[in-house]
Order: structure tokens, then sequence, then C-alpha cells
């Protein structure tokens, strides 16, 4: 009987010391930070303007509803700034955990990214002209064999295609130059989404908006990695649905508005 406690008593030991060397795996840690890729070139929903010690910070409507989402979600933002026409592409590869840039959720870019709740609809696209052609660009069919410009994969292409029959699509990827292109005389009118059409025509006094109409808008949604591999529509949609109940968007936009007179539209390199 001796024997046999002392042979349990030494099975325990081995045991215990087993047990004592084998450390259970370590539980993944959530990312802290959120990710967001924008098109810094598109006032009043992201641009960059200096803050109070005189550096460029980001700001816009769609910036600061990423800060309320960020905030809902219990993670710290992080801005990277791209070529609109890049940021699907790019959040698919894994650089970004979201993009928000003004985007609809059309069937074609459902096909490469998943989209959230809408969280915005903005007034509907207007055609930005020069104000001494207000008298000349009265119908769409008044810019047949005109240049048209748009940014380039945005659904404004589709509605210079689409729409503007007999225009000539000028495609150009930051807003900037497009406005640039206009202002000096090498196109004749830019497509905009209408609260950044409306923007640009009250900031320079040798642009207008076109009496024309271009039909409805679409809502704007957040766009995460196709499969949502993060599972982070949950969260994102949680926060947009608090948001709009809180009526943060109206905040949102008088605070874009605040700022039009040092925003600063920036391209990325």
């Amino acid at each position: 009987m001796k024997k046999m406690i002392t042979m349990l008593l030494a099975l325990a030991m081995i045991f215990a010391l087993c047990a004592c060397g084998t450390s259970a795996p370590a539980a993944t840690a959530a990312p802290k930070t959120l990710v967001l890729g924008t098109s810094a070139d598109y006032k009043p929903f992201e641009f960059m303007y200096p803050n109070e010690k005189g550096e460029l910070v980001y700001g816009g409507i769609d910036v600061d509803v990423a800060k309320y989402i960020a905030e809902k979600t219990g993670k710290e933002l992080k801005i990277e700034n791209m070529s609109f026409d890049y940021l699907l592409a790019s959040l698919q590869k894994g650089d970004f955990d979201m993009v928000l840039a003004a985007m609809e959720a059309t069937d074609e870019r459902k096909n490469s990214a998943d989209f959230s709740d809408p969280y915005y609809t903005d007034i509907p696209a207007m055609i930005l002209i020069r104000a001494e052609d207000a008298d000349v660009f009265t119908s769409l069919d008044s810019f047949e064999g005109k240049s048209v410009g748009a940014q380039t994969a945005t659904t404004k292409e589709d509605i210079v295609k689409n729409d503007m029959p007999g225009a000539n699509l000028v495609s150009i990827a930051v807003v900037d130059d497009l406005i640039n292109q206009l202002v000096h005389n090498k196109i004749d009118a830019v497509v905009l989404d209408g609260g950044v059409a409306t923007s640009h025509a009250e900031s320079n006094k040798d642009l207008a908006v076109a009496s024309i109409s271009l039909g409805e808008a679409e809502p704007y949604c957040v766009a995460v990695a196709k499969g949502d591999p993060k599972g982070l529509l949950p969260g994102i949609n949680a926060a947009i649905a608090d948001m709009i109940k809180e009526g943060k968007v109206d905040a949102f936009i008088s605070a874009a508005e605040a700022l039009d007179d040092v925003a600063q539209e920036v391209s990325a390199e």
C-alpha cells in the first residue's frame, strides 16, 4: 500500500510539472485603431485645414462620421489619403479598414466591397460651369460637343456618358484639377455631387451651378472589404443608427461649412 501511495504521489508531481510547463494560448487583442481610407479633395466631405498650431489636419462631414464610428466602437481613428479611383482596390488589399468618400453603393462597387447602411444623402448631382456661361448651358442637350469633366471612377462619369448626349467626357482623378481646368477654359463644365458643386460655386464668384436637374441623389455608405473579414459592419451600422438618432450629421455639416474659408483640398501623392 505504501508503495502504491508513493507511486501515485510521484505521478501527481509529474502531471503538475507538465501542467506548469504548458501555457495557455494568449488571446488575440482586438486592433485599437480603425484605419480610414479617403480622398481629401472633396469638400465639404473630406479635406484638410490648418489647426490652431498651423498643422494640416483632416476635416469634413465624412471625417466626422468616421470619428464618430471610431469612438462608438472604442478605437482610435487613423486616416490615409488616396486618389478616389484607388480606394476600393486598396481596401480589398487590406490597406484600410473602411472607406468614406461620399461613395454610393452601386452594383458595380458591390462586386469588390461590402457596404454599410446609408449615413447621408446629399442633394442631387449638379453641373458646375463658369458664371459667364450661365445663359449658354440651359439644358443637357446644350453640352453637345462640349468637354465635361468628372472625377475618375465616380458615378459622375456615368452621368456625362449616359445623360449628356454628345458631351465629351474628360476624366481626371483629382477634383481640384477639374476645377482648375474649368476656371482656365480647358473644359466647359464639371459634374459633381450637389454639396461639392455648391461649395465651389459659393467660394469662387467666377463659377456657378447650371440650372439643370440631374435627377435624384443616391445615399452615401461606408465601404469595408468584401465579405467583411474583420467583422466591422455590425459595429459600423450600430454607430450609424445612433448617429442618425442623435441628429449628429447636421452638426457635422455645420462644422464643415464653418471651415470653408480655410479648407484645403489635398490630393494624394
